[in-house]
């Protein structure tokens, strides 16, 4: 019987038995709208911890700090915590962590079971000594049999490194066949539904989730899926985040299989370099990986403090291209170690660029620079300077820094596919009209916008309409599912500047509107180019995806037209392999 209670703002708990001797405790977090690399959650997030009894008790992660006044005596109503023998940290995030010092209040003698790197993680979180145990793949803790229900639980771990964080920990329980994975296979969803039984309404949020946060790690998914493999038939995924996965989980695993093995096809792959736990290096990292991927192109997260110096001069000497943020001033030996293992794995080809990591005591970033340019690489993009601590705006700069990165490194690529399609094909393709248009979009200090053609009406009641967007443009990010943005349809007789000002190259982080006269709060998604003919404020419904586009189905809120007697702007095309 499902136990709730409710905090305001819109802060509630489930507690739900789903396997012998195993409950789950969620924690629903309703409007939280922004999560970790600023990417928005458009159905807020729940936070998983799990209780599983054998002879001996382990609970499987904790949950966020605002959590505390609820949490803890619902905890305290399934088990007295200072009973509890062992708690699992899956890895050390604060959103599954926020709670583990308050934990051990209770419970000092509690022994905490969690990776190397992420008991010397949690020994600079919670200012305490506390008893550990660090386990690394194949080992096990042993809970017992439960003596009720005579199933014994052998829990046995798998190393799951940058799952998103460097000291991420699998567990799976052999008694019950559950597999707990934290951040992989998570969604930022939040429902009442503890498992996955609406798939149609959870797999846009779930495919999201995977593209900012597993994407960028796909070498390192394939690693973990292998080890997954090798498990008996796994019966429930226990995820961090979302509803866990039991009702369709070949569809889940198969498509963290699909993917993961389409970014990580062929050899050619970006290395973005960061050092976990110093200043947003994490966040930042993570942004220009994913502006890395949405350009089609392979990316590989390194941690500079959690590898090996082996690993790390291999997957960056490997790399077409390496990006490092701005280290500490005065480094630890260890990660000064890494730093020269970093330099000296560099290769005279390789494009490189740096990031301000905003620690509070860097490493000048132009030192940095110079540094990489005494060294003979090529510049992928211009120094990222971070002047404060971080906002909407200097994520989707990092973001566009990757994609023009990205772009670099496919462009071979590219230019193979357009001259591989059929010559007469390719005229007949071209001979696909349509019209001009300006689609602008803005969330908080976010926004964007990039001139379409490919746009057609596409629904009568209610109204709406697609358009396709390519993958590696910078406003795709503000196209989620239920995002709003505008349409400005081009006028035949004036479209000229509009054209050339939204199809010049824009550096990262520019603002596309200066200069441009616009409607501020004329529709909801964004502005109204002034000049434009008329326009249609969007939002979002669907999203499906083509091998290089995304096509947008979105209803049609609000619009008007400015000059009844004026006629839209045609695009005429010679050949269909480019706009």
């Amino acid at each position: 019987m499902p136990v709730a209670t409710t905090a305001p703002p819109r802060l509630s708990l489930q507690c739900e038995p789903i396997g012998p001797d195993t409950t789950t405790l969620r924690s629903l977090d309703w409007d939280r709208s922004r999560f970790d690399i600023e990417f928005g959650l458009r159905n807020g997030t729940t936070y998983n911890a799990f209780l599983v009894r054998g002879e001996r008790t382990a609970l499987i992660d904790t949950s966020h700090a605002k959590f505390e006044a609820t949490w803890l005596p619902l905890l305290e109503q399934q088990i007295d915590p200072a009973t509890i023998d062992h708690l699992i940290v899956s890895h050390t995030e604060p959103d599954h962590s926020g709670l583990i010092g308050a934990l051990l209040d209770r419970n000092p003698e509690i022994e905490i079971v969690a990776s190397k790197v992420a008991i010397a993680y949690l020994a600079d979180q919670v200012h305490r000594p506390f008893r550990s145990r660090a386990v690394k793949s194949g080992e096990e803790l042993d809970l017992g049999t439960n003596p009720e229900s005579g199933v014994a639980h052998r829990v046995e771990f798998l190393s799951a490194p940058n799952l998103h964080w460097p000291d991420t920990i699998f567990s799976f329980d052999h008694g019950t066949r559950i597999l707990y994975t934290c951040d992989a296979f998570g969604l930022h969803y939040c429902g009442n539904d503890v498992f996955d039984v609406d798939p149609g309404a959870i797999a846009p949020d779930f495919r999201f989730y995977y593209d900012c946060l597993m994407g960028p790690n796909a070498r390192s998914v394939l690693q973990a899926l292998k080890r997954m493999d090798a498990l008996p038939e796994i019966a429930m995924i226990a995820t961090g985040h979302g509803p866990l996965l039991r009702e369709h989980l070949r569809l889940w695993i198969g498509d963290y299989r699909d993917w993961s093995s389409q970014r990580s096809a062929g050899e050619t792959y970006a290395a973005v370099c960061y050092v976990s736990q110093y200043g947003f290096c994490d966040r930042l990292s993570q942004a220009i990986a994913r502006g890395i991927g949405k350009a089609e192109a392979q990316v590989q997260l390194v941690d500079l403090r959690a590898s090996d110096p082996q690993e790390l001069a291999a997957l960056v000497g490997e790399a077409s291209a390496v990006v490092v943020p701005t280290w500490p001033a005065s480094p630890d030996a260890e990660l000064q170690q890494s730093i020269g293992t970093l330099l000296a794995a560099l290769k005279p080809k390789q494009w490189v660029a740096c990031y301000d990591a905003f620690g509070g005591n860097d490493q000048p970033i132009d030192s940095v620079a110079s540094q990489l340019r005494g060294l003979g690489q090529k510049e992928a993009f211009a120094p990222l300077r971070i002047r404060q601590a971080p906002d909407g705006n200097d994520y989707q700069r990092c973001e566009e820094a990757g994609t023009d990165l990205g772009q670099l490194l496919t462009k071979a690529k590219t230019i193979a596919a357009m001259k591989a399609i059929d010559a007469d094909v390719d005229k007949a393709l071209g001979r696909l009209s349509g019209g001009l248009y300006i689609v602008t979009a803005r969330q908080h200090e976010r926004s964007s916008a990039m001139v379409a053609s490919w746009v057609s009406q596409a629904s009568f009641d209610p109204p709406g309409l697609s358009i396709a967007v390519a993958k590696d443009r910078a406003i795709e990010a503000l196209m989620q599912v239920d995002d709003r943005f505008v349409l400005n349809i081009l006028r035949e007789d004036n479209y000229q500047p509009l054209l050339r000002h939204f199809l010049k190259r824009f550096p990262p982080g520019a603002d596309r509107f200066a200069g441009v006269p616009t409607l501020e709060g004329a529709a909801a998604g964004g502005p109204v180019l002034s000049d434009a003919l008329a326009f249609l404020g969007c939002r979002v419904v669907q999203r499906m995806e083509t091998p290089d586009h995304w096509i947008i189905y979105a209803a049609v809120e609000e619009g008007t037209v400015s000059d009844t007697e004026a006629t839209t702007a045609v695009h005429h095309r010679k050949v269909g392999n480019h706009y």
